[in-house]
This record gives structure tokens, sequence and C-alpha cells, in this order.
């Protein structure tokens, strides 16, 4: 049976390991709460964290714990492009509509079960999401990084926190931005009425996006941002937040006559470049990934141009 938790910290959880709460919440064992938050099924403000974060004031902490017989996700025949690969890491294009890992109401069809049948080592094997080093949602599409074994594994977590891994995104959104360039810094968390989505809100943990602005019309501005921190959907809110909302985006005020005469049917989302240093030898290594099909087209429309 699955466990719900859902609750926000106390004074009394104020310090306190976020495994050893969620176990004391919900009464399921530490192992069964540690196996949920690495699995990203419990999240703290909507991100997954380490089952030793030490909770702070304001976190809120929501999730599932599923039974631990839910069996490890298996190989699957999903076509998959890779555009790097050593012996420490490897980094594939997400298509968009691809969930990143399996969760619940995902068990199959999703980005582990393609690099799964891909035959190569992964990361953390027997866990929800082996190799998994960050997530994309569902719907953005572009470059993933994934670790091959679990050394590696610590190594890119510990550069992703000390803002090592350079992650760059192209977006289009609606109407002009406040400048040709600009950063946003604003804390996102759970929305305080719509808890499915992320807004800016004073409790939220701190965000901080950068964008250049690569083309622009009275209509629309073609960006490129940069992420330094990596907040759940941090691009979408933090574009909706200055009042630019990305195109195509039906949960962030992006759907609308444009988007429907420019035949975009989701949102124009694509993590197009990453560095990172190697595991190996911390040699940087930068990987791009051409814009799809499907994004090309609709800036093709817009007479805009992808960047070299």
């Amino acid at each position: 049976m699955t466990t719900r938790v859902r609750f926000a910290a106390s004074e009394e959880d104020l310090g306190q390991r976020v495994d050893v709460v969620v176990a004391k919440r919900s009464g399921v064992t530490r192992a069964a709460a540690q196996r949920a938050l690495r699995n990203g099924e419990v999240t703290v403000r909507g991100d997954a964290v380490r089952p030793s974060y030490r909770l702070e004031r304001g976190d809120d902490v929501r999730g599932e714990i599923t039974p631990g017989d839910v069996p490890a996700p298996e190989a699957e025949d999903i076509p998959i492009e890779v555009r790097y690969s050593d012996e420490r890491v490897l980094v594939v294009s997400k298509p968009a509509g691809l969930v990143t890992h399996p969760a619940r109401g995902h068990l199959q069809g999703t980005l582990v079960n393609a690099l799964l049948g891909l035959g190569v080592d992964l990361s953390g094997k027997g866990s929800t999401r082996p190799g998994i080093v960050h997530r994309l949602d569902k719907d953005t599409s572009g470059l993933l990084l994934i670790a091959k074994d679990d050394d590696a594994q610590t190594a890119l977590v510990a550069a992703m926190q000390r803002r090592e891994i350079e992650r760059r995104y192209l977006a289009l959104v609606r109407g002009r931005l406040p400048a040709e360039s600009g950063t946003v810094e604003a804390p996102i968390g759970r929305h305080p009425t719509r808890r499915t989505r992320m807004a800016v809100v004073a409790d939220g943990r701190r965000a901080v996006s950068h964008y250049e602005v690569l083309e622009t019309s009275a209509r629309f501005s073609f960006v490129e941002v940069t992420l330094e921190t990596g907040r759940t959907h941090q691009i979408r809110v933090h574009m909706a937040h200055l009042g630019n909302p990305v195109l195509g985006d039906r949960t962030y005020g992006g759907v609308g006559e444009l988007s429907r005469d420019l035949g975009l049917e989701r949102p124009f989302l694509h993590a197009w470049k990453l560095a990172f240093p190697s595991p190996a030898d911390g040699t940087r290594i930068e990987v791009t990934d051409e814009l799809p099909d499907d994004l090309g087209r609709v800036l093709g429309g817009a007479g805009l141009s992808t960047p070299s």
C-alpha cells in the first residue's frame, strides 16, 4: 500500500534529518523513507534532496512512499540519442514527452527504461533512477547527464552543488524581456493554493536564472537561459514571473493565440548546451544539442534562427 507524505516542518523538526522525520511522521521504516527520498518520490519544496538533508523553517515535505517490493525498472527498446559517452559518463538527448525516471503513474516507458535498454553501466543499480544526475520536465527536450558508476554520480552531484555544471536552455517566450540580458533571482516553492504548481513565494528556496535575448519581435523573444540553481520548473516559473511565459506552457500561462498561430503543442524549452568537469580527471566537457524538428519548425515559422 502506498503511504502519502504531506507536512510542513515544525519547530521540533528544524535541524533534523529529513529521512528520520519522514519515517516518524509516516510510520514507515527509515530505509523506506531513504529510498523514497533518493528516488525523488518524496521532495522538499518540490525538489529532490538527500536523506541527510536537515529540515529548515518553511520546508514543505510531500510525496508518496511506495512499497519496498515495487520492481526495479526494466530495460525497454525506446529510441534515445547519445550525444557523448566515455567510461564514466553519458550525455543523452531526451525527447519531449518522455518522463525522466519511473514514479507513481509512470512505471514504464521512461528515460531510465531507455537507458537500461542501451545495456551500459549505470550508477545506483537497483534504484528507480539509475544514472540520473538531474532531471528535465516531461515536455522539455534536450541534454541530460548520466553517471555510469557511483563514484561518478557522487562527483557530478558535488560539481552541481558547486555550480561547476553549466546548463543552458533555449526558450521562446511571449513579449519583450525587460532588458537584452539580465538575472532573475526570485525564490521558488509550492504554489500556495495550486499544489501541483510551483511559484515565486517569499519562503521558497533560492532560485537564480540568467537570460540573454537572442532575437526578438513585437510579439515574442527567443532567449537563452542559464541556470545557476535547479529548482522544479525554474525557467518556466521565472519567465512567467517576468510576465514573459514560455510559449506553449499550459501550466504557467504560455498558451494563447500566439502559440496556436505558431502551431506550438508543448512548451518551447530545450536544454541545448551542457558543460561539466570529467569525473575522471576534471577536464571540461562541453556538449550541444540542436533544436528538435518540432521546435525548429516553430522557430522558422516565426522568422527566427537557431544560435550557432
